[in-house]
């Protein structure tokens, strides 16, 4: 059996950890590489990823990549939001190739005006150069989203779901501390919250809108609460970063999908520095309840990568266009040769 030929998209931390994770895999070659930073350009992958080369050669130009290296499948990885990556999927569908992606937005965009519109082009697009492109990642992608629509299988009847996933923020990458504002002041996490300096979670309203849709409820509206601070009694710290007791640990944020003045989905999303306890859980008032907790919480940079793998079969699979979670089948394990698991 023939290898996938994969080009890896954007070469930062959870790109290079895709990318290694691809290398430890049966059945599957990345022959080409893309990005933009100048300090990685013109290098062999393998030097970038801390391994012996593997005569791929990292490029900006993205068009002659995957000309000259014809995949059947491009692992994207460089931002969260549709606005800095539309044009980037443009690009991979006009030449003809699957995509999978960790953009958040790209999971579900169809809960505001702009998602559906980008929404509507790619998949367009997608179709008529007989593609297919897939958003996805452990959160959104699986945790809050596909999991809890999955376990509502069980059930005759669901009332509401409630969705928590707290983790130690110590444990993840630097630039995930860095973006939910570990080490700051409570003043400074304010602060750059208000001026979009820093993030938190992206993607509490595309997993709130991709449950609600999967179980057909009509939503009058997603409410997301702003990122807040979280503080500890207590010194704590990553390798990285120092939170002194009173600085900002990291952040806690809720959202909610509501109808008839009810909150029918609820995602209680918490991630610091010096978590106590990690967990995802879900819990299912109806018939049955359904109380499921995974403790430890799956760990998120293993946990995209893994997804992000394990959907190519998938996605390949596919007929044409843009899809979501929602629309493949369960998402499982690859441990064997790649081609064992493509029609």
């Amino acid at each position: 059996m023939d290898n996938v030929r994969v080009v890896s998209y954007g070469i930062g931390v959870i790109g290079q950890r895709l990318a290694n994770h691809i290398l430890s895999k049966k059945g599957i070659k990345i022959v080409g590489a893309i990005d933009i930073d100048k300090k990685k350009v013109g290098k062999d992958l393998g030097e970038i990823l801390g391994r012996e080369k593997l005569g791929v050669v990292i490029s900006e130009d993205v068009e002659e990549v995957l000309t000259s290296t014809k995949p059947e499948i491009v692992l994207h990885t460089t931002s969260s939001y549709l606005k800095d990556t539309y044009e980037q999927f443009v690009r991979i569908l006009e030449n003809g190739v699957d995509c999978i992606s960790t953009c958040e937005e790209l999971s579900y965009p169809y809960d505001t005006d702009a998602g559906k519109a980008y929404a509507s082009k790619l998949d367009e697009l997608a179709k008529k150069r007989s593609a297919t492109l897939l958003g996805t990642g452990i959160n959104p992608g699986f945790l809050m989203d596909t999991l809890p629509i999955t376990l509502t299988g069980v059930c005759t009847k669901v009332e509401s779901i409630y969705v928590t996933r707290q983790m130690n923020a110590a444990t993840r990458r630097i630039p995930f501390q860095q973006k939910i504002g570990a080490g700051l002041t409570v003043n400074e996490f304010k602060e750059m919250i208000k001026n979009h300096k820093i993030t938190g979670h992206v993607g509490l309203e595309q997993s709130i809108k991709m449950i609600a849709d999967a179980l057909g409820w009509d939503l009058e509206r997603i409410k997301v609460d702003p990122p807040e601070p979280v503080t500890l009694d207590r010194d704590v710290s990553s390798e990285a970063i120092k939170v002194p007791k009173g600085y900002n640990a990291g952040t806690k944020q809720k959202a909610y999908g509501i109808k008839n003045s009810k909150a029918l989905i609820t995602l209680d999303f918490r991630a610091y520095i010096g978590a106590d306890e990690e967990f995802d859980s879900v819990v299912i008032e109806g018939e049955p309840k359904i109380n499921q907790k995974i403790s430890p919480c799956v760990h998120g940079d293993y946990g995209t990568i893994a997804m992000t793998a394990n959907m190519i079969p998938h996605v390949i699979n596919s007929e044409p266009g843009f899809k979501t979670m929602k629309d493949l089948p369960i998402p499982h394990a690859t441990p064997e040769h790649m081609r064992k698991y493509i029609k």
